[in-house]
């Protein structure tokens, strides 16, 4: 189900066992700290996030009373699939006792959750539930009302350019209002230009994500240039993007595995280096040079193009540079 099912489902009673995924950590964590408020269980919770994850440990806590006299809550956080048996087994406990909740809020990608879906049907006795990004007008909506909450003093198009500055980034966003309320003075634009480091350089990278896998690139494309990029910024760390992973493609035709290490020289997180080989091996050796021909001559054109000249050439570059991929 989706979020305006589950906040109906809210109103009427708790699900006990709640699968929580998708785009945004900020409706995650806001969940969470619901089912905490709701059943007071600040002080009888467990939290097994990351590499605390222990599943004997998760099942003990389900399979005993509350210490405490009040519900039993099992917030287990973690980018890895807990598996079948193991998490029916805890939602199977959930239904054997009223007073025991388990969220399981998964940091795997959306499309890697849909095979835990099944273990979570109303059958069992469980839901799931994926979360979206708010656009910038849902995350404004939520600013306002922390803003409100807090007393900070920050108008509606603060708040709009401080969610364009965190590539509309809800929690990022909530932790910088909270850093700049300690200014106690009215917060405009100019405090948020001066205090809050931009994430840009993290949508440019989104954006030749989406442009290696060939999906749509117009709305990151816009975002960048409301962050302030430019054009050329734009194919320069396009030109960038592409020679990485043209050096992760020589390396794995020559050595048939991935070390960043020594294609960089400096070792990055495993998943981007599994991710960047994965766009590598995609591209066929031949279509390098087309891409960089394509590039170099864009290049040309877009310095010796008019300013309104720029960003359609752009768009232009992009949709035949996708069709080399």
């Amino acid at each position: 189900m989706y979020q305006r099912e589950f906040d109906q489902r809210l109103r009427a009673t708790l699900p006990q066992a709640v699968l929580l995924y998708g785009e945004s950590d900020y409706y995650v964590d806001y969940y969470i700290e619901q089912y905490q408020q709701r059943l007071d269980a600040s002080s009888s919770m467990l939290r097994l996030y990351y590499d605390a994850w222990d599943y004997a440990q998760a099942k003990a806590f389900l399979s005993q009373s509350s210490l405490f006299g009040g519900a039993n809550l099992l917030v287990v956080k973690i980018a890895k699939k807990i598996p079948k048996n193991e998490l029916e087994a805890l939602i199977a406990l959930t239904q054997k006792n009223p007073d025991n909740y388990f969220l399981y809020a998964y940091e795997g990608s959306a499309k890697e959750a849909r095979s835990l879906q099944g273990s979570f049907s109303e059958k069992k006795g469980g839901v799931w539930v994926r979360f979206f990004e708010p656009n910038l007008k849902e995350g404004v909506a939520i600013l306002q009302k922390e803003a409100h909450k807090h007393a900070i003093e920050i108008d509606y198009y603060a708040l709009q350019h401080l969610m364009l500055l965190l590539n509309n980034n809800l929690s990022l966003c909530l932790n910088e209002l909270q850093k700049l309320a300690i200014l106690g003075c009215r917060i405009t634009g100019k405090e948020i230009d001066q205090l809050v480091y931009s994430t840009a350089p993290l949508a440019t990278e989104q954006l030749l994500i989406e442009l290696f896998e060939k999906k749509p690139t117009v709305a990151t494309i816009e975002r960048l240039f409301a962050l302030g990029e430019d054009p050329l910024s734009l194919l320069r760390a396009t030109q960038y993007f592409i020679q990485q992973i043209f050096l992760f493609h020589s390396y794995i035709k020559l050595n048939g595995s991935v070390d960043s290490q020594a294609i960089l020289g400096y070792k990055l997180p495993k998943p981007i280096e599994e991710q960047k080989a994965k766009l590598a091996i995609r591209i066929k050796t031949e279509s390098f040079l087309h891409i960089f021909t394509h590039l170099l001559q864009g290049e040309i054109h877009l310095k010796h193009a008019s300013p309104t000249q720029k960003e359609p050439l752009l768009y232009g570059l992009f949709i035949k540079l996708q069709s080399y991929l």
